[in-house]
C-alpha cells in the first residue's frame, strides 16, 4: 500500500510539473544541453579566439616598422656629431611625418622628458565619458567612483610608459600591450634614438585601435550567433517532439497498464517509426502482449485447476456423506478405498500444479549452458534399469553409431525432467511385456530424441491434445487418478521454452496395424568452435 501511494505522489508530481513548466522535462534538459554547447562555442569565438593575438602581432609589427622609419629620420635631421639631439628639430620633423588617426607618437630626450606629441601635434585631445552629475546640494567632496576609478587608471598607464621609455633610454626596444589612460589597452612599441652608440631620446608609437576591431568582429558575428541560438532552440524543439513526447507517452501508456486500465500498449504510430524510439514501442508492445498472455493462460491454468481439484473433492464429499449410512461390510471398505484413491489423486495433483507453476521461475532463474545429451540420456536410463520393479517395461538406450557426443544449449534439469516424464508416461501404456526405448539420432544441426513404447498407441484425434493441460486418456484396467494430466504439458512447455519442438505419432508395421506410440523431441545442436579447443583444419 506504501509502495503504491508512493508512485501514485511521483505520478502525481509529475503531472503538476507538467502543468506549471512547458514542454516535458527531457525536452528541457535537450534544449538546455543544446544551449550550453552553443554558448560554450559563443564564448570562444568572442573571447578565446586566436585573432585578436594575431591582430596584436600585426600591430606590433606595423609599429616597429614605422617606429624604425621616423627614428632614421630623426638620427639624419636632428642629431648633431657631439652628440646631441636638436628638440625643435625633432619635433618639427615628427609633424611632418604622417601619422594615422589611430596611431599616436611620443618623442622624449635623454633625460625622459617628452618633446614632442603627435596629438598635441595634430590638435587632438584624449576624449573619455564624464561621470553623471551630482544632484543639487549635494556638497561632499570625495570624487565619484568613477572618477576614483578613471584616476587609478591614468596613474597606472602612467606608470607602465614610463617604464616603457626608461627601457628604451638604456639602448632596449620594447613592444607590448599596455594600458591606456581611458581604461583600455594600446599596442605600443618604444625604440632608442641612438646615434653611434649614444642614445639621445626614445620614440614610442602606440595605437588603440585593436579594441575597436575585436568589438567590431564581435558585432559582426553577432548576427551568426543569433541564427545559431534560433537554430539550436528549433533543432531542440524538434527533437523535443520527436523524442520527449514520444517517451512521454509511453509513460503514460505504461501508466495506464499498471492502472489496470488497459491490458497492452498500444501505440500504432510510434510502432511505425524505424528508430530506436520505434523499435522500444514494439518492444514493450510485444513485452505487454505477452505479459497479458501470460495472464490469460494463468486465469485459464486457475480455472482448470479449479475445475480439476472438485471432482475428487466431490468425490470425497459423497463418499463421507455415505460413510455413515454403511457400517460394516465391503460397502465400507468400498468406500474407503475410494476415499484413499481421491486423496492420492488430490496429492498428485496438488504436487504437479505446483512444479507446472513454478516452472518458469525455475527456467529463468538457472542459466543456460552446453551439455552433452546423450550422456544425460544414459543416466537417465541408467536410473530405471537399476530400479526396474517386477511387472515393470525396462528402458533401454540406442546411442548414435558413430558415437559423437551431440552438445545441446539448455538448462539440464528441466530438459532431463521433459525425458522422464515421457518415460513415465511410456511405461504406464506399456504392457508387462513391452519395452521402452530411448533412442538418439543427428538430423541436419538439429538433434533428435525418439521415446517409443509398445503399448495401443495414442487415437490419431488426439495426437495433439494429449500435450494439454489435465488431458488423459487411460487404457482399460488402469487406475483412475494414477495421473494428473500435467507431464506432457509440462513436457512441451519445457522444450519450446529451449527452442525445440516436441510431436507424438504412432508407430505401425507393414500391415499398417498400430504398435505403439513414439514422441519425438528436436532441438539445436550446439556444435563446438574448433578455435576454442585450439585445433586447426
Amino acid at each position: 500500500m506504501k509502495a503504491k501511494a508512493d508512485r501514485d505522489k511521483t505520478a502525481k508530481g509529475r503531472a503538476e510539473r507538467r502543468r506549471w513548466l512547458p514542454g516535458s522535462r527531457l525536452g528541457r534538459l535537450i534544449i538546455a544541453l543544446n544551449l550550453v554547447g552553443l554558448l560554450i562555442l559563443i564564448v570562444g569565438a568572442l573571447v578565446l579566439n586566436e585573432f585578436r593575438q594575431g591582430l596584436i602581432q600585426a600591430r606590433l609589427d606595423s609599429l616597429r616598422t614605422q617606429g624604425e622609419l621616423i627614428s632614421k629620420v630623426i638620427i639624419i635631421g636632428a642629431t648633431t656629431d657631439a652628440p646631441s639631439m636638436d628638440s625643435e628639430r625633432a619635433g618639427e620633423l615628427l609633424q611632418a611625418l604622417f601619422i594615422p588617426e589611430a596611431q599616436r607618437a611620443r618623442l622624449f630626450d635623454r633625460e625622459g622628458r617628452l618633446i614632442a606629441d603627435s596629438y598635441l601635434v595634430a590638435d587632438r585631445v584624449e576624449q573619455r565619458v564624464l561621470p553623471p552629475a551630482r544632484k543639487r546640494g549635494d556638497l561632499r567632496l570625495e570624487l565619484p567612483r568613477d572618477a576614483k576609478q578613471g584616476a587609478t587608471q591614468q596613474a597606472k598607464a602612467k606608470d607602465q610608459l614610463n617604464k616603457e621609455v626608461a627601457k628604451a633610454l638604456t639602448g632596449q626596444r620594447v613592444a607590448g600591450v599596455r594600458a591606456s589612460p581611458a581604461g583600455g589597452q594600446v599596442v605600443s612599441v618604444s625604440l632608442p634614438i641612438q646615434h653611434a652608440k649614444a642614445v639621445l631620446g626614445a620614440l614610442t608609437l602606440e595605437t588603440g585601435d585593436v579594441d575597436q576591431i575585436i568589438a567590431a568582429q564581435r558585432r559582426a558575428l553577432m548576427p551568426f550567433i543569433l541564427v545559431a541560438i534560433a537554430a539550436t532552440i528549433l533543432t531542440s524543439l524538434l527533437l523535443s517532439a520527436l523524442i520527449s513526447q514520444p517517451v512521454l507517452r509511453l509513460a503514460r501508456a505504461a501508466d495506464r497498464v499498471r492502472l489496470s486500465r488497459a491490458r497492452a500498449i498500444s501505440l500504432p504510430d510510434l510502432a511505425k517509426r524505424d528508430d530506436e524510439l520505434g523499435d522500444l514501442t514494439r518492444a514493450l508492445e510485444s513485452m505487454t502482449d505477452a505479459l497479458s498472455t501470460r495472464i490469460d493462460a494463468i486465469e485459464r491454468f486457475a480455472a482448470d485447476v479449479a475445475h480439476e481439484i472438485r471432482n475428487p473433492l466431490t468425490s470425497i464429499r459423497s463418499a463421507i456423506d455415505t460413510l455413515p449410512l454403511i457400517k460394516h461390510g465391503d460397502g465400507r471398505e468400498r468406500l474407503l478405498a475410494i476415499l484413499q484413491q481421491d486423496v492420492n489423486r488430490l496429492d498428485r495433483l496438488v504436487t504437479d500444479i505446483s512444479n507446472a507453476s513454478r516452472l518458469d521461475a525455475e527456467l529463468s532463474r538457472e542459466p543456460p549452458r552446453t551439455f552433452d545429451l546423450q550422456r544425460l540420456l544414459s543416466e537417465i536410463v541408467g536410473t530405471y534399469a537399476a530400479d526396474l520393479r517386477p511387472g515393470g517395461a525396462p528402458v533401454r538406450f540406442i546411442a548414435p553409431d558413430d558415437g559423437e557426443p551431440l552438445m545441446v544449449s539448455g538448462r539440464e534439469g528441466p530438459i532431463a525432467q521433459v525425458f522422464r516424464n515421457l518415460i513415465d508416461n511410456a511405461r504406464s501404456f506399456s504392457p508387462p511385456e513391452g519395452e521402452v526405448r530411448v533412442r538418439l539420432a543427428h538430423s541436419g544441426r538439429n538433434v533428435r530424441a525418439f521415446v517409443d513404447d509398445d503399448g495401443p498407441g495414442v487415437p490419431p484425434e488426439n495426437l495433439e491434445t494429449v500435450f494439454e493441460r489435465f488431458y488423459t486418456s487411460r487404457p482399460k484396467g488402469a487406475a483412475f487418478g494414477s495421473n494428473s494430466g500435467l507431464g506432457l504439458s509440462i513436457a512441451r512447455q519445457i522444450v519450446e521454452a529451449h527452442d525445440g519442438r516436441i510431436w507424438a505419432e504412432n508407430r505401425e508395421d507393414a500391415q499398417g496395424k498400430v504398435t505403439g506410440a513414439r514422441f519425438g523431441l528436436e532441438f539445436p545442436e550446439k556444435r563446438p568452435d574448433p578455435r576454442a579447443h585450439g585445433k586447426h583444419e
